[in-house]
This record gives structure tokens, sequence and C-alpha cells, in this order.
């Protein structure tokens, strides 16, 4: 279930599409790349940002499929990319991870008090959904341009999660995260002489050790214990006001689905969580029903975002 849509011909495309390509400074020296498909009156619509997972980008599939569904249905559609993601390792000096909510916040604002929209719902996949419900949190009820948030398969406990990943049984996924994260340290090096020593990079065998020695203090972590433990949303899912929607799987691979069944999500009042028994990480490929194709997690969101105009 979560090979299966990666390798399944879809149609992606999002031609016919307006496109706009958007800068955002969230830090000095910062800017995330989004690229914007605005409908015709643009205040008088819900907007939707999107933010993709771990080495992901915002030409993901998954990425382009939610944006193309969420504009027929009326939203804008911003298709973000984190920090150094999507060929954007020249627009910011620092690494990304999975802590940087700050980022998604600033956007917020510069939505709300620039662009003047006033309906702003932030959907994320795996890291990008823990972001984004740490955004929630964090804002609590200081941004009334905030709608909702949909996460799906989020890694709100990354101490967890990262156990669960570097488990034999996940070799496949395991490597080829840790792989591309080298890939990316290595091109960023490139571009910044002198700040990462990578004499150790080719010796590291797990991506803990990756976050320890590299993310972590990029970050201004003590190290990766610190980081993994700081970056959570779970620490502020208490604090989130506005409607929230959880998809997870119970049999996703490495977001355990123990940790949305602990007290403080099941009786958060704004929290939904949906977890069918199957649905691998952020895969959820099921047998299309009323003419719906077979990406369900996506028409879920769809439907969760259309239910609360």
């Amino acid at each position: 279930m979560t090979l299966v849509p990666r390798y399944v011909p879809r149609y992606t495309s999002l031609a016919g599409l307006p496109q706009e390509l958007r800068l955002f400074l969230v830090e000095p020296q910062t800017q995330l790349q989004g690229y914007c498909h605005w409908q015709d009156d643009r205040k008088a619509c819900p907007t939707a940002v999107l933010v993709h997972g771990l080495e992901g980008c915002s030409e993901s599939r998954y990425m382009r499929g939610i944006a193309a569904k969420a504009y027929r249905a009326g939203f804008n559609v911003i298709r973000m990319n984190q920090r150094t993601c999507g060929g954007t390792e020249h627009l910011s000096p620092t690494l990304y991870n999975s802590g940087l909510s700050g980022d998604y916040r600033a956007i917020l604002k510069e939505l709300a008090h620039r662009d003047g929209l006033d309906h702003i719902w932030l959907i994320g996949y795996s890291m990008g959904g823990n972001l984004i419900l740490k955004a929630g949190g964090e804002l609590g009820r200081t941004e009334p341009a905030l709608a909702g948030v949909a996460a799906v398969c989020p890694n709100i406990n990354p101490t967890v999660c990262a156990r669960a990943l570097e488990e034999p049984r996940n070799f496949i996924y395991h490597r080829h995260f840790l792989t591309r994260l080298k890939a990316r340290l290595r091109r960023k090096a490139a571009l910044l002489p002198g700040k990462w020593n990578l004499s150790q990079l080719d010796r590291i065998a797990t991506i803990s050790e990756f976050d320890d020695c590299y993310t972590a203090h990029d970050g201004g972590y003590r190290d990766g214990a610190d980081y993994y433990d700081r970056a959570g949303a779970r620490h502020v899912l208490d604090a989130i006001t506005v409607p929230t929607l959880i998809i997870t799987a119970q049999d996703d691979p490495f977001i355990p689905y123990s940790m949305f069944t602990v007290p403080e999500i099941q009786r958060q009042p704004q929290i939904r969580v949906i977890a069918p028994r199957y649905g691998g990480h952020c895969g959820f490929f099921h047998r299309g029903r009323n003419g719906e194709d077979p990406y369900w997690a996506e028409n879920r969101i769809v439907d969760f975002l259309l239910g609360r105009l």
C-alpha cells in the first residue's frame, strides 16, 4: 500500500491551472518557494497550503494530485517546497527539519495580512503533517485566518517514528530516505563550503545518526534526542482550536498507529482521526466508488474541507 501509488501510472498534469511562482520570506536570508494556483477571485475563495513529506517536494505525485482536486473544488492552492527541497538549496543557509513550524506560521501570516485571505487550510503529509499540526497548535486562537488543518500519516513523535523506520523490516524505506538525505547535504555543502564537516557522512548508517550529527545541530538543538523530542507536534495538539483531520493507517510501517490512540488526541474535540486498517504510509490506494479515483486520502481531505465551508 505504501509503494503501489508511487508506481501505478497516474495523470498528474496541472495543465490548465493558472500558476504563479512565489517566494515567502520566513526568516532573514531564508525563503520558501511555493507554486500558487489562484482562482479568478482569490479573496473570495478558501485557500489550501500543501506541505510535502521527508525528501518530497512540490512536484511529488501526491502534492499534484491533491492540488488538482482542491483547485477543482474551488480552492486557491499553494504547493510549498520545504527548505532546500525541490531544487531550492540556494534559498536557505540551513537544512530542513521536523520542527520548522515557524515557517508555516510566517506563510499563513503573509497570506492573511498581505493578500487578505481569510480562510486558509494547512494540509501536510508525513513530516509535513507534523509541521502543520505543530503550527496549528502554536497558533491557537491568535490567527483567525487559519480555518483548519489536515494531516496524512504525520510523525507527531519523531523519536518513536525514527525507531520504527530503522527496524530491519523497513530497510527499503530507511535506505531510500538516508541515501537522499546524504545526497542533499552534499549539494548543500557545495553551496556553502566549510559549513558542514562531511568527514563522518559516509560512515553514518542510520537516519538517527544523520539527524544527531547534522540535522539537530544545524537546527539549533542540543543533539538528535533533543531534536526528536522538541520537534514533535504531540506537545501542542491540545492547543489546536480549529477543525483538524488526521488520516493515518493502522498498518503504516513507520508511523505507529498507537501514537494516535492516546487520550490527548482521542478526547481533543477539534481533532478527528480516521484510521483504516490498511493504507500504508501515505498510500491509501483503495478501489474507487461513486466515480472516485483510488486515491482515497486525497478524496477524504477534499470532503473534509468542503464540509466546513
